[in-house]
């Protein structure tokens, strides 16, 4: 649990970065959503632009078991490498975001 722990206190503090990092608009809302209960880390942009609709995800993390899954990564940034550079060995970092084939290629965990 001690691992789990480590892990959520890393991908909290990632987000946050970024999320302080994000120009901030009176039209666009970017939200850091944190469910520590059910392991699922999201920043998201919630607004209006003109007539248009806003809403979209950043960044979702998840931590499922004792492994961090990088759901969906939209910045330029390896989130990946960031979380290895707080600690996260690579074995227990998933890139959800390609196909199971796909991962078996990466430098990172399976599954």
């Amino acid at each position: 649990m001690e691992k789990v722990e480590k892990y959520r206190k890393s991908v909290q503090t990632l987000l946050k970065r970024y999320y302080d990092e994000v120009p901030k608009s009176e039209e666009i809302e970017t939200q850091f959503i944190c469910d520590t209960a059910q392991d699922h880390y999201q920043l998201i942009n919630v607004g209006w632009s003109d007539e248009h609709r806003i809403y979209g995800k950043i960044i979702h993390i998840d931590i499922k078991g004792e492994k961090v899954w990088i759901q969906y990564n939209g910045t330029e940034h390896p989130v990946a490498e960031e979380l290895v550079e707080f600690g996260i060995p690579k074995d227990h970092i998933v890139l959800g975001f390609h196909s199971p084939y796909k991962r078996q290629f990466t430098e990172f965990a399976v599954n």
